[in-house]
């Protein structure tokens, strides 16, 4: 339609240009007869040639201008767009990519998660903080240790269908209960408790017989006062009552492996009930570690020569909570 429209426009200016151009004369009577005319009717001639050649161009601007606003109305897009200055495109969603499922572990509780490989570290927590309430500044994601590069995607972590992922924080309603100062009656009442103190680590019996034996020659170097996260490689150079200790935190599995000698014993997270440690009196660069196995103390499996700097780092990562300071 718009083709033939330009054609007709084509066709009418056309048209009118022709009707301007004078008309030759061919009979020798025309000649003599225009040899005559004298100098004011040559004049005339000329000013009503002027005027009908104004009026054509009137006539052929107008049948011009009546096309344009024809094309206009039949396809305005087209013909008020400027080629010079096209109208900028929409901007294209990006691409979430393959969907990958796999399991959030925090504070005991699991959230299945599925999301595109193409997923942000960044995505994810804001998706997280709708699930928990945790606000992403005080999530820590570990998956193959911790994860610190929020621009880095779910397929640059080479997250798998299934695999498992570490959440630790505190919430802000924790945090202020913690901060909160304690009642007058509750500080009153401290120090008259008839609850006896208990023992030290250190000063039991069945604990002073290993540390007798000295710290192991392989032991990793113990930095007491700092807190450092967990290192790639498995801890080692500790003991237990039987001999050298290595532990291994298979975060993607939610597991930690116990490792001696004789076996390896792999021990969901979920259902360890408790971490206890305390400093070990002689250097107290190195803990005393108590992991609780089962219901009672009793089932408490202990580790001696724990580097102090990464205490923190292990009971966050076994219980599943940030400490207090954050």
């Amino acid at each position: 339609r718009i083709q033939i429209l330009f054609e007709l426009r084509y066709m009418s200016e056309e048209q009118d240009s022709q009707r301007t151009e004078p008309t030759p004369t061919t009979t020798a009577d025309a000649q003599i007869a225009s040899e005559d005319v004298t100098k004011s009717e040559k004049s005339v001639d000329s000013s009503n040639a002027n005027e009908s050649t104004d009026n054509s161009s009137k006539t052929a601007e107008e049948r011009s201008k009546l096309a344009s606003e024809l094309i206009r109305s039949i396809v305005p897009d087209v013909a008020m767009q400027d080629p010079a200055n096209p109208e900028p495109s929409q901007p294209e969603e990006e691409d979430p990519g393959v969907e990958v499922k796999f399991k959030l572990v925090y504070n005991k509780q699991t959230f299945e998660i599925v999301m595109g490989e193409n997923r942000t570290v960044r995505f994810l927590k804001e998706h997280i903080e709708k699930l928990t309430k945790l606000p992403r500044s005080m999530q820590k994601l570990m998956y193959k240790g911790l994860v610190k590069d929020e621009s880095k995607t779910l397929k640059e972590l080479k997250i798998m269908k299934n695999a498992k992922m570490m959440l630790v924080g505190t919430t802000m309603t924790d945090l202020v209960a913690v901060n909160t100062k304690p009642a007058a009656s509750e500080i009153a009442g401290v120090g008259t408790s008839s609850t006896p103190k208990k023992e030290p680590l250190c000063k039991r019996k069945e604990h002073i017989k290993v540390l007798e034996k000295g710290k192991p020659e392989d032991a990793m170097q113990g930095v007491a006062g700092l807190k450092q996260p967990l290192p790639v490689q498995p801890l080692n150079g500790m003991i237990n009552k039987h001999g050298k200790v290595r532990l291994t935190f298979k975060l993607e599995e939610d597991s930690l492996w116990i490792g001696t000698k004789a076996r390896t014993e792999k021990v969901p997270m979920s259902s360890i009930r408790g971490v206890v440690s305390e400093p070990i009196e002689s250097d107290p660069n190195y803990h005393i570690m108590g992991i609780q196995l089962g219901p009672t103390e009793l089932s408490r499996y202990w580790i001696y020569w724990v580097p102090a700097q990464y205490v923190d780092a292990i009971k966050d990562t076994i219980l599943g909570k940030w400490p207090n300071f954050f």
